[in-house]
């Protein structure tokens, strides 16, 4: 009897309840769309963040103090200290190891430049880094990394050199001085080490690199008597944006909480996990790079969810406003109902279910038109088309839920406390 009357009442007055359902409807496709750009794109976002450049500085904890001007490090080969080459494999064994997107290890050599058949000779830093290279992983797996990953950036005007051979690339700006071009044969003098490289190309960094010659860390290596060291390490990391947990000292944690912060991929938190593999090593966060990053996908998960929480509240109001009405609509009706016997709860958990029914055929319908949606805001807006996810579907359908029954909380509360006896007499 009671799913009959439910039936009757639900079809009963279909324009009020088309609106009702339209106002839920088109609060959960926002709502779904705003969801699933926020889960998906949100990850697609940061990795395109990457671009930026690596986040993190490796160096040796017991280094000298650097002599750097304009990002390259001047110091003589014989100072300071270096970190093994062996020990990169164990960068993917640290408990956010997939976040580590690659890394390039950096040797930088003071050398003397001549173009075979030119007398000439200019003072510049050689530049050892990798490329493209297989690093192998304690678990038996490679990674392949280098300044690929870390400085997608970088145009080359050419092709990269090759980690086995002697060539080089040269920046735009010493070759503009010097008069390079590729396929031209360079003789370095790294304090005496000598070494002729062919020139494979002239690369565009916009930064220090531009006067520098970027070679193979292997050949740098070699002049520097270096084998198997380099000075620093550039980390590309997929991170949380950090919020005032995240940037807590974890010494002040308790165990709980260090717990928490060491679990949640905070680049502070990635940092501490290299440390933990790299003994003996110091980690910096590049700031301008993570900052800048953090606070676009901050403002933008924002954004996001004020137009969910907007899209929500004002399909609630538009819910509550049809609510009332139907209420003052059917006063006869509950007038009749409580006089034969219904209580309180029975009046309540009519209008309730056929509050349910409402969210129910709203928020699918709405999950439907919000997936479309997402894809139009990811394409147009973020240019990648998010993943479909049905594991979504009973979530917007309980959003819609609440909503409807929030929006309906006051009218039913005034159905359920109607006097019969007024009612039936017409006053």
């Amino acid at each position: 009897m009671f799913l009959r009357i439910l039936g009757v009442s639900f079809t009963r007055n279909p324009r009020r309840k088309l609106l009702a359902g339209t106002a839920l409807m088109l609060g959960m496709a926002v709502t779904t769309a705003m969801l699933i750009v926020a889960l998906d794109v949100g990850d697609r976002l940061a990795a395109e963040f990457r671009a930026l450049g690596a986040n993190l500085l490796v160096t040796p904890k017991a280094d000298t103090l650097p002599l750097e001007i304009g990002g390259v490090d001047y110091r003589p080969v014989d100072a300071g200290a270096y970190l093994d080459e062996a020990d990169l494999g164990k960068l993917r064994t640290i408990f956010w190891r997939f976040h580590i997107l690659g890394f390039a290890p950096v040797l930088e050599v003071p050398a003397e430049l001549r173009i075979t058949g030119h007398q000439a000779t200019v003072r510049t830093t050689l530049i050892g880094t990798w490329h493209e290279r297989a690093v192998p992983v304690p678990d038996g797996t490679v990674f392949p990394t280098g300044v690929g990953s870390t400085h997608p950036w970088w145009q080359v005007d050419g092709k990269w050199f090759a980690e086995d051979a002697d060539e080089a690339l040269v920046g735009i700006t010493l070759a503009q001085r010097m008069g390079v071009k590729t396929g031209d044969l360079v003789q370095l003098d790294a304090s005496g080490r000598m070494a002729q490289v062919r020139v494979t190309g002239l690369v565009s960094t916009g930064g220090p690199e531009e006067e520098s010659l970027l070679v193979p860390l292997r050949l740098a290596q070699t002049l520097a008597g270096r084998p198997g060291q380099f000075r620093r390490l550039l980390v590309s990391a997929l991170t949380k944006p950090e919020d005032d947990f995240g940037r807590r000292d974890p010494a002040t944690m308790t165990q709980e909480e260090y717990d928490r912060w060491y679990c949640t991929p905070y680049i502070s938190a990635i940092g501490h996990q290299i440390r933990e593999v790299l003994p003996g090593t110091e980690v910096r966060v590049i700031r301008r790079v993570a900052e800048g990053e953090g606070q676009i996908l901050s403002r933008v998960g924002g954004l996001m969810w004020l137009v969910s929480l907007a899209a929500l509240v004002a399909a609630a109001l538009a819910v509550g406003a049809t609510s009332a009405t139907t209420v003052i609509e059917r006063q006869a009706e509950i007038g009749l109902m409580k006089a034969i016997g219904a209580s309180q709860w029975l009046v309540q958990i009519l209008f309730l279910a056929e509050q349910v029914m409402l969210a129910l055929v709203g928020g699918g319908v709405g999950y439907l038109m919000g997936w479309g949606l997402a894809r139009v805001v990811g394409q147009g807006v973020f240019g990648v088309v998010p993943q479909h996810r049905l594991a979504l579907l009973p979530v917007v359908l309980g959003l819609a839920g609440l909503v409807a029954l929030a929006g309906s909380l006051l009218p039913l509360r005034r159905a359920a406390r109607m006097s019969p006896a007024p009612i039936l007499r017409g006053e």
